[in-house]
């Protein structure tokens, strides 16, 4: 019956039946997966892998009545790329933060002093984001393959000579505050680089092969940072990939036969890595989207902006093959639908789902409000998918 609506709304973006990739719930309920997503539904038939349903920004739990008649707090600009995006990387859905739910999760850490080094708790393989962004920690952006040392100094006189004048130019206080600020993050960059080409020059080649995309590039990075932590002094590490191009106003078939088996096959490749590595039970991957689409299709073969969607979580400590949460109701105008489009209202909020992956990392429930102000909105905070 689900999958007759689902045929029935979806229109020309109905994958056909015989074409899903089947697996069974450890519960015996038929799923599919998209066919591109071979390397995942197997993940998910060997337990590896979970999927949480209808995930989104929330400030407390909302229905469709609830929603329509504007009688509780609602995320602020709703079906907005920017805006969703920085709910789901600070937690906080009104308002804005300036740090990111990861980053306090880093303070935490700081604050027990869990890992031995100075080296950043939180790594980006994909430029600057909000969401490493702590109140007392600060992030550090690594691109793929290259080293984050300054460019332009060699071991001549001449560059030795340059190179100890910058550190003295660093190191002097110019009792400007801003051109201090700025001394201060040029400094612990340059430290954070020293530190991070030492550990990655003892590392041994990893015998899993990872895609030549660019979100395996991205995840063999983290796999080789990974590989480092004990010479980093690492105990405790987050880490923030990236893969875009999903915004499928038309031709979403084609795009996603284009960017799913680059998903698909990084995970696996990944998840590979850490048993090769022997830290599969100690490394959960998990996805994030700003939001899902719209159920209903638009005129170009595409889908719009919609709300709640699903996410994946990978790893040795996960409770896989398995729905954590209910899927919405396929019905266009029903009862999980904010209008009659099909943009489902999610039904986990980001705090539960970013509390479980948090109490599995070690954070207590007396610290969790600081990481999740939200919270406490919210009757459960742990989903039950880590073990």
């Amino acid at each position: 019956a689900s999958y007759k609506a689902y045929q029935s709304i979806r229109g020309p973006l109905a994958l056909s039946s015989s074409a899903l990739s089947p697996v069974t719930s450890v519960a015996g309920a038929p799923y599919g997966f998209h066919p591109m997503l071979t390397e995942l539904a197997s993940l998910f038939t060997s337990r590896e892998l979970a999927v949480v349903a209808n995930v989104g920004s929330l400030v407390q739990p909302l229905t469709r009545a609830v929603y329509q008649a504007q009688q509780a707090p609602i995320p602020s600009n709703l079906f907005s790329h920017a805006d969703q995006q920085q709910q789901w990387q600070t937690s906080i859905a009104q308002g804005n933060s300036p740090t990111g739910w990861a980053g306090r999760a880093a303070d935490w850490v700081a604050s027990q002093k869990l890992n031995s080094s100075s080296f950043p708790t939180f790594v980006s393989v994909a430029g600057n984001v909000l969401e490493g962004n702590g109140a007392v920690t600060s992030p550090v952006a690594v691109t793929p393959g290259r080293s984050l040392q300054l460019a332009g100094f060699n071991s001549s006189a001449a560059s030795q000579a340059r190179w100890s004048a910058l550190t003295s130019l660093l190191s002097l206080d110019t009792g400007v505050a801003l051109a201090q600020a700025a001394n201060n993050v040029l400094s612990m960059s340059i430290a954070d680089a020293q530190a991070l080409d030492a550990a990655l020059a003892h590392a041994t080649p990893l015998q899993t092969q990872f895609p030549k995309t660019s979100l395996g590039t991205q995840l063999q990075q983290v796999a080789q940072i990974i590989q480092a932590q004990s010479a980093l002094g690492m105990n405790r590490q987050i880490f923030f990939t990236s893969l875009g191009s999903f915004d499928t106003h038309t031709g979403e078939l084609a795009a996603l036969n284009n960017l799913y088996p680059q998903l698909s096959q990084a995970l696996a490749a990944f998840y590979d890595a850490t048993v090769e590595l022997g830290v599969a039970d100690k490394v959960t991957t998990f996805t994030e989207s700003d939001f899902n689409r719209t159920f209903q299709t638009t005129s170009g073969d595409g889908s719009d902006h919609a709300w709640g969607g699903h996410q994946l979580v990978l790893g040795g400590a996960v409770k896989g093959g398995q729905i954590y949460g209910a899927f919405p109701a396929f019905a266009l105008a029903g009862p999980d639908d904010t209008d009659t489009r099909g943009r489902w209202i999610p039904k986990i909020s980001i705090d539960q789902y970013g509390a479980t992956l948090c109490s599995w990392f070690g954070i207590p429930v007396s610290a969790m409000p600081k990481v999740f102000p939200n919270l406490t909105n919210f009757s459960s905070s742990n989903l039950g998918f880590l073990g």
